[in-house]
């Protein structure tokens, strides 16, 4: 039987996890409000499964507990921060927050954080620029860490890159948010510890031969995940991370070409007012004939039916929000691992 939870519950849970290892409350609510969002909208590797090594990172001292970021440059609609190693969830949905009114006055804003810690799942953020009419781009790389070979190498280079995009319409916004490998981390780390392999070859070996076992990973020398487009069409994943390095490390000044100092992120965003260009209303008028478009055009075999981005994890966090959350199984005994170290209780299941 599938265990559920109430998602206030958990945030409350979290929220007081993260404190008493030392969190600002403030900090602590936007991670522990992103951590469950991400479970409710279906990413859960990157939702309460990083709670865990979240709070090895505050009690190893490589997560800041409190703080804020330190401006290094800041031109009105462009600016740069030291995130200073806090916590990414916090410092993403700040600077969201202090691109709102710099967009509305200019158009766009962008910031780029350096150094930051992990920022879990994008698809999180993206509500957040919607709903105010917004246009949100958003990247990660993490500059001290490698699991991805450019297309026809056989050394990792890159982390999966993620980039995202929330775009507005009348009704249902698009969330995009896609990977610049054909899978990641998080997923071939659970698949690992799982003892399982993944359905087709998403990685190479240390040789540079296609495997679909994750523990290439952990060899050494280790072997790759592939970037996205597999064997045959890499070059793209491989070209799309490049961009996001530009983006990320390359606007911030500081990424793989200097000394790694842990797990963390550097992280780009951009934000874009509609009015400012061709207008709202015509910019929702472009974006709804999309939806409408591809919604209604004739699935293949095999699909039911054609959605956008967005739509099935929207649709899984309004059902979740009303009969409860449902974790992976892997994640509530890591939780009640945690809870036990802090004397707390993870909350009970509701009843079904």
């Amino acid at each position: 039987m599938v265990e559920r939870f109430s998602a206030e519950a958990l945030t409350r849970f979290a929220v007081e996890l993260l404190q008493k290892a030392g969190m600002d409350a403030v900090l602590a609510e936007a991670v522990a409000r992103t951590l469950v969002e991400g479970d409710l909208l279906g990413h859960d590797t990157h939702g309460l499964a990083l709670l865990a090594p979240y709070l090895k990172e505050l009690e190893n001292g490589t997560m800041a507990s409190s703080g804020a970021p330190e401006v290094l440059s800041d031109r009105g609609a462009s600016l740069l921060w030291d995130g200073r190693r806090l916590p990414g969830p916090w410092l993403v949905l700040h600077g969201i927050d202090t691109l709102v009114p710099r967009a509305r006055q200019y158009g766009s804003a962008t910031l780029v954080i350096r150094r930051s810690h992990h920022i879990a799942c994008l698809a999180t953020y993206l509500l957040r620029a919607t709903e105010a009419g917004f246009m949100l781009v958003l990247a990660s790389s993490d500059p001290a860490v490698q699991s991805v070979a450019p297309h026809g190498g056989t050394r990792p280079v890159f982390t999966p890159n993620p980039i995202a995009a929330g775009i507005p319409t009348s009704g249902t916004p698009f969330l995009i948010d896609i990977s610049s490998s054909i899978t990641t981390n998080g997923m071939s780390a659970r698949l690992h510890k799982a003892g399982k392999q993944f359905d087709e070859a998403c990685m190479l070996d240390a040789d540079g031969q296609p495997s679909t076992d994750p523990g290439v990973l952990t060899t050494s020398p280790p072997g790759t995940i592939l970037p996205l487009g597999g064997l045959s069409s890499g070059h793209k994943g491989y070209g799309l991370a490049l961009l996001v390095e530009a983006l990320t490390g390359g606007l911030a000044g500081h990424g793989r070409a200097d000394p790694p100092d842990g797990w963390g992120a550097t992280v780009f965003m951009s934000l874009y007012d509609p009015a400012a260009f061709g207008g709202t209303t015509d910019f929702l008028r472009q974006t709804d004939w999309l939806g409408d478009a591809c919604r209604s055009n004739p699935p293949r075999p095999g699909f039911s039916e054609v959605r956008m981005p967005g739509d099935r994890g929207l649709a899984r966090l309004k059902v979740q929000l009303d009969k409860g959350l449902s974790l992976h199984p892997s994640i509530p005994p890591m939780l009640r691992d945690c809870a036990q170290r802090y004397d707390m209780q993870l909350p009970a299941p509701l009843e079904n």
